[in-house]
């Protein structure tokens, strides 16, 4: 574990709402601490030098860093907890790995085998995906920027990413360590995310055999053999052997992608990208050393460009037995009872066996094995069965119910089937009508069901307080609902998908611009903490309303001034005004973090879902469709995607 240093004389004790404790290491820009926060959350808070306080470049290098980090979903991958880059000392606090660099690792226990290389190249493989999901280049990939950890491997360090332009290069300078730079990084060639997966293959290499293979006795040497040595990677198993061999070609253009690496580690075809669902999956198996898991393997060698649509992956099993969720599978491979047959499906013709001096007997046995296995995989792709991510499979008919099931993850691979939470009594968030609903809340929850893979997705109208008891009985699997985080309550959640402010709604035009415009003036009063939120701040006579559409009879016949509530239920309930146009004030008075709630317990679809979020404000559909919503109010929303909450 990393040794922590005592503070010295001019450290601060204290960063945010972090007590620093001690000191973790410093590099060439900054200082790198220990702090604890109040929740007794533990977080490394890297504390720009003094001597680049006041230097713009150094801190716009530090932005860029936050911003990298912010944007990459938390697979396998360190989250940002808190930053300042504002203040006299900026800095910013990420979660802190109690971890071993596997440089440290391979040197003190040698090179790893089996099991543990395995979930070591599926989570680093992993982690890539998410960074590069991101739209970022991490450029100083690593065995020191490895940490293994007690729940697998974890990619830190994004201090020299840089975000990916519109071409998808990057033309700044070169900058990683010589022994694990790409040969287009020496070249001075545009640098991209193959860059890193050549990074990623020299450093698997190096886990696999303990010897840094572009190693030299200066920089001259390395970059000579980086540019001009083929690396033996004749020892590692496959398909290890073949997607390392590929990651290391000196052509970026020959190299697989990241989610090319990851799906063919766990023997998925790789003609897509990786959704989410692989993404949880990856970082399942990274983080499980202690269930054996199997893959149906593509074989890489002599590898040819895919132009069939539904290709038929040539695969092979490999050793422990099948684990869960994998029943289908080994019943395929072991043969299926006399009174049975495969599912029918189109001809496969298997690639010849080699020759093991068996006899004939061996060959039929081979080649029977490798057509089931090969229909399994046909049958797997064109219906969409989940058996290569682990999903258990239902133990009856057609009927499941969630409760059948590990996970929400398990239910949809098996299913395609999820039920979402929604409300149905507010505009523009959560409306049923005529059996069907709509709004922000009902199309984000769209987009994450497709995210999850989810073909038939059907909506129920959930009660605040009916939100534990409705993913406890499985009536729905997940709620995104407008209903705040409650960490007394039962259940986990994913997100946030939105963080509101309690604000106040004024008719356009009618010269209020900053809450102290209300004094004196008549706020409407429904049974609201906003309205409270208001009072403390300004003097206002409330006008009691049952509920928000009696405010809006109010504010419309000049009854009321002014309207109380979290933004986006004041935004919806204003946007289907058409006589009139409101504003909402901006006043933010304070926060309200909107989660998607989840059965307790069920971390992997948390962090799934997480990762959806993250990326829907990453590719700009969270704007979008607060746009649509809330478009015809002066409104503007938080739009910066808000800090994950932690899985557990």
């Amino acid at each position: 574990m990393p040794q922590i240093a005592p503070l010295v004389a001019g450290d601060p004790g204290q960063l945010g709402s972090f007590r620093l404790t001690g000191r973790v290491g410093e590099g060439g820009q900054g200082i790198v601490y220990l702090g604890v926060n109040e929740q007794g959350e533990r977080a490394a808070i890297k504390l720009l030098h003094v001597k680049f306080s006041g230097d713009t470049i150094a801190r716009s290098r530090f932005a860029r860093e936050l911003k990298a980090a912010e944007r990459v979903a938390s697979f396998c991958t360190a989250r940002v907890m808190e930053a300042d880059l504002d203040g006299n000392t900026p800095y910013i606090a990420s979660e802190y790995i109690d971890g071993v660099p596997l440089r440290d690792l391979v040197d003190d226990d040698g090179p790893l085998r089996g099991t543990a290389l395995d979930r070591l190249a599926i989570g680093t493989a992993t982690a890539l995906t998410a960074i590069h999901h991101a739209s970022i280049v991490h450029r100083d990939f690593k065995p020191d920027n490895v940490l293994i950890a007690a729940d697998g491997p974890r990619v830190v360090d994004f201090g020299i990413a840089r975000i990916v332009d519109s071409t998808g290069t990057i033309t700044s300078r070169a900058i990683g360590t010589p022994a694990y730079m790409a040969p287009e990084q020496i070249a001075g060639d545009d640098v991209g995310p193959y860059t890193d997966v050549f990074a990623w293959g020299a450093t698997i290499a190096f886990a696999a055999t303990g010897v840094t293979v572009f190693e030299g006795s200066s920089i001259a040497v390395v970059l000579n053999r980086i540019l001009n040595h083929e690396v033996d990677v004749s020892a590692m198993p496959e398909p290890l052997r073949s997607v390392v061999a590929s990651a290391l070609a000196k052509d970026p253009q020959a190299r697989p992608t990241a989610d090319q690496l990851l799906l063919r580690l766990l023997g998925q075809p790789d003609t897509s990208g990786a959704s989410t669902a692989v993404l949880s999956r990856g970082a399942e198996v990274a983080s499980d050393d202690t269930t054996p898991f199997t893959r149906v393997r593509t074989t890489l060698a002599d590898r040819k460009p895919v132009t069939d649509p539904a290709p038929v992956p040539n695969v092979t099993t490999q050793p422990p037995a099948v684990s869960r969720g994998q029943a289908q599978l080994a019943e395929l491979v072991n043969g299926p009872p006399p009174q049975e047959q495969p599912p029918p499906s189109p001809p496969v013709k298997p690639p010849a066996p080699k020759k093991r001096g068996k006899g004939p007997g061996r060959w039929i046995a081979v080649a029977v094995a490798l057509l089931l296995l090969a229909a399994a995989a046909v049958l797997a792709v064109l219906n969409d069965w989940p058996w290569a991510f682990g999903a258990q499979p239902s133990s009856g008919g057609g009927n499941t119910q969630p409760g059948d099931f590990a996970s929400v993850i398990d239910k949809v691979g098996q299913t395609g089937k999820l039920t979402i939470g929604v409300k149905g009594d507010l505009p523009g968030i959560g409306l049923g009508r005529d059996g069907s609903f709509q709004g922000f809340d009902v199309e984000l929850a769209q987009r994450i069901a497709r995210a999850l893979g989810a073909k038939d997705v059907t909506y129920a109208q959930v009660g605040r307080f009916d939100r534990a008891a409705s993913l406890k009985s499985g009536k729905v699997d997940l709620v995104v609902a407008t209903y705040s985080v409650d960490p007394d309550e039962d259940v986990l959640f994913a997100g946030p998908y939105y963080v509101a402010h309690h604000d106040v709604l004024v008719r356009s035009g009618a010269n209020v611009r900053t809450l102290q415009d209300l004094q004196g003036r008549r706020l409407c009063a429904p049974s609201s903490p906003s309205v409270a939120n208001v009072q403390d701040r300004v003097k206002v006579e409330p006008v009691p309303a049952d509920n928000y559409a009696q405010c809006m009879d109010k504010i419309k016949s000049g009854e009321v001034d002014a309207i109380p509530g979290e933004d986006l239920l004041l935004a919806g309930f204003a946007n289907r005004e058409t006589s009139l146009r409101f504003s909402v004030l901006g006043a933010k008075l304070n926060s309200q973090r909107y989660a998607v709630g989840i059965k307790r317990g069920d971390s992997r679809t948390c962090k799934a879902v997480s990762g959806v979020i993250a990326q829907l404000y990453t590719d700009g559909t969270v704007a979008k469709l607060l746009r649509k919503h809330f478009g015809n109010v002066d409104f503007a929303p938080e739009l910066k995607a808000p800090l994950m909450e932690p899985c557990e």
